[in-house]
């Protein structure tokens, strides 16, 4: 597996999220972000490429048997809402294509079998945006 792309600030808030989760008895859903993690290519956030997922950027995704396109923002737990789309990084979808780049693909384990994605567009990315705030 590649290694994915994060940006610094990314990598410090998502470490974080990581301890506090383990300390207040992790999901096991924490332990796919934990690898990520392990493995991440940490860069400047001036340097991450406009077509790198990263920490509350709007993509589009296409589930690969279905055909279905999904567009959803990637969201830190407490920011999470189902209604606008908002999903977390602690999710599978979402810890599965945060640092991707359009063209890869994912795949996701549901409870109904493993959904393989590939992220077709990032609409909006923060970085990209100048939105160094988020």
């Amino acid at each position: 597996m590649n290694s994915i792309l994060l940006t610094e600030k990314d990598y410090e808030r998502l470490h974080l999220l990581v301890q506090a989760q383990r300390t207040a008895g992790a999901p096991a859903n924490i332990e796919n972000l934990c690898k990520e993690l392990r493995t991440a290519r940490i860069i400047p956030p001036e340097e991450v490429p406009v077509d790198v997922v990263t920490m509350n950027s709007l993509v589009r995704l296409r589930e690969k048997k279905s055909n279905t396109v999904l567009e959803l923002t990637i969201a830190y737990p407490k920011n999470a809402d189902l209604a606008t789309r908002k999903i977390s990084v602690l999710s599978p979808v979402g810890s599965a294509i945060l640092g991707r780049q359009v063209g890869q693909e994912v795949a996701c384990p549901t409870p109904s079998g493993l959904l393989t994605y590939q992220v077709e567009e990032v609409m909006y990315q923060p970085e990209a945006a100048g939105d160094w705030s988020l």
